[in-house]
């Protein structure tokens, strides 16, 4: 018999390069040696595996998080622990992805942009800057900030372990570990 586990989402959005994952990724090993049963769904990974029909247009955009919300409700209403990094720029998908998961909480990876561009290791930035990728979020597509997130990271502020730390704090606020 299986020990009673609460679902519950942590849907990390922010910026290209601004920390997401590697925030998600921590608190995964983190609540999985803790003992509870966690999936990570990456946008990277989602995007290679699931979605990979699916281009940057607004329209596959929003396909794209319908898909991982509908995964995310499955997985969480079943008792699993979810935590997704997605950019997920527009606000109405995310507030869809809300009213479909359980026990949703938003974590906005607050980082500027011009932190993002220090970051970014593939060099996508310039790519967009030069033109030679389209419909890049934060250059030439636009991301609605969260106005209301469970979870502010200030990532350009804050180690990996403060971020990691914050995401521990409100979950066991919450009674979800």
């Amino acid at each position: 018999m299986c020990q009673e586990q609460t679902g519950f989402t942590l849907w990390f959005t922010g910026l290209p390069c601004s920390g997401k994952s590697a925030v998600a990724d921590r608190v995964a090993a983190i609540l999985k040696d803790r003992g509870l049963r966690v999936e990570r769904l990456d946008g990277d990974i989602v995007r290679r595996e699931l979605t990979r029909d699916l281009g940057f247009s607004k329209k596959d955009r929003d396909e794209n998080i319908r898909r991982v919300t509908f995964v995310t409700k499955l997985l969480s209403r079943n008792g699993v622990a979810v935590l997704t990094s997605f950019i997920s720029p527009y606000r109405e998908m995310r507030d869809h992805a809300r009213q479909e998961a359980t026990n949703f909480l938003e974590v906005y990876a607050k980082c500027p942009v011009d932190v993002c561009m220090q970051r970014d290791v593939k060099g996508m930035y310039q790519k967009a800057i030069r033109g030679e990728i389209k419909e890049f979020t934060g250059v030439s597509d636009p991301y609605e900030e969260p106005l209301n997130p469970e979870i502010v990271l200030e990532t350009d502020k804050e180690t990996l372990e403060q971020s990691v730390d914050k995401v521990l704090a409100k979950l066991g606020e919450l009674g979800y570990i």
